[in-house]
């Protein structure tokens, strides 16, 4: 398959322009940069209008980007240029008016430095432009998530057939991001969360040193980078001892708000409808205020991307976005449980990408001896 269309992209997202009050736009988010034009260092802005596109970047990257990006413009400044002074002179050169900047990704700082350097110009806030190109994923896309997804999966069955009694969070999460590199992945796609006990009701914790031994129950959330820049993103939760009622029936709520939730996923089906759709078996199964954050969200060069699946989302699942399914259920100082999966929206409903089982049954683990 080949590679991506960094000229169609751009192509696309110069056609937003006229909506969002801009003859130009200057992108200076990292993954947005990377997603248009193929470059994989940072340090560097994208000036894009419908006559020039040219990379701002300093000397550090001069050969990497003839490299990665040989049919773009490239301005290199050295370090007696500050990039607001580089980027107003391409600005001045380039003729724009309206030159619209990222507002999620350019801080208060950056905007005033330019505000004063850019006098030819006038800077229009801008919010999620390239974000909402990055929704719907093309062919190359999809092939470089699926095997992120199945690095991640080729990393967990090592850590689970490798499993000890003494070994901690810790322990679990750098044997389960050596594995992932050892199959090809240039590293997990963010840092691993591996909950024992108590430290699984936590959403976003970080492994420390509690061992797998001290609680029948470990959660762990992963995911691999791809070389391409790609990520998955996956939890799964464990038995590795005797499991109390609560516990099963805990596990077993969360799975089933997870299948029913899936199930909905089709193109023009509502985001905040999905998410409701779990939020409603876990309240009724008595946990609501236990299950606090989205169900899910789009990712892609970013863990985190545009497409949320929340009670505020006011978006639609289109063909080609992929997203996570991953609701929870977090009993502060005894233990959580969370189940997620990645989900592809195909043209006539969707498709489950990751494997791991999932069941009751299939959660049970036997410590290596």
């Amino acid at each position: 398959m080949s590679g991506p269309n960094y000229t169609s992209r751009r192509s696309r997202l110069v056609k937003a322009f006229k909506s969002a009050g801009v003859d130009s736009l200057l992108v200076s988010g990292v993954s947005n940069v990377r997603y248009l034009t193929g470059f994989t260092g940072d340090s560097t802005w994208l000036f894009l209008s419908k006559t020039n596109t040219i990379l701002i970047s300093d000397s550090r990257y001069t050969t990497q980007l003839a490299n990665e990006c040989r049919e773009i413009d490239v301005d290199i400044r050295d370090a007696r240029k500050p990039m607001a002074v580089a980027v107003a002179a391409v600005v001045k050169k380039s003729n724009g008016k309206l030159v619209g900047f990222e507002t999620d990704h350019l801080t208060v700082a950056q905007h005033q430095t330019l505000t004063a350097k850019i006098e030819s110009a006038e800077l229009v806030p801008t919010s999620g432009l390239t974000e909402r190109l990055r929704e719907v994923k093309d062919n190359w896309e999809l092939q470089q998530i699926r095997e992120a997804i199945h690095l991640a999966e080729r990393g967990i069955a090592v850590v689970r057939s490798s499993l000890r009694p003494n070994q901690t969070e810790r322990d679990v999460r750098y044997t389960l991001e050596a594995a992932m590199r050892s199959f090809g992945a240039t590293g997990p796609g963010f840092e691993p969360i591996v909950g024992v006990g108590p430290t699984a009701a936590l959403p976003h914790a970080h492994a420390g040193e509690l061992q797998v031994s001290e609680s029948p129950i470990l959660l762990i959330d992963w995911g691999a980078e791809t070389h391409s820049g790609y990520r998955s993103d996956l939890t799964r939760v464990f038995f590795t001892g005797k499991i109390t009622k609560q516990m099963k029936t805990v596990y077993e709520t969360v799975l089933r708000a997870h299948q029913m939730a899936i199930a909905a996923i089709k193109p023009g089906a509502e985001c905040r409808m999905v998410d409701g759709i779990a939020r409603k078996i876990i309240a009724d199964a008595g946990f609501e205020k236990y299950f606090g954050h989205g169900l899910g969200h789009g990712f892609g060069l970013d863990i985190h991307e545009s497409v949320r699946m929340s009670p505020l989302s006011e978006q639609v699942f289109e063909p080609g976005m992929v997203v996570t399914v991953e609701p929870g259920i977090y009993l502060p100082g005894k233990f959580g449980v969370r189940i997620e999966d990645d989900i592809l929206v195909t043209n006539d409903g969707h498709e489950v990408l990751s494997s791991v089982p999932r069941e009751f049954d299939d959660a049970a683990v036997e410590f290596l001896a």
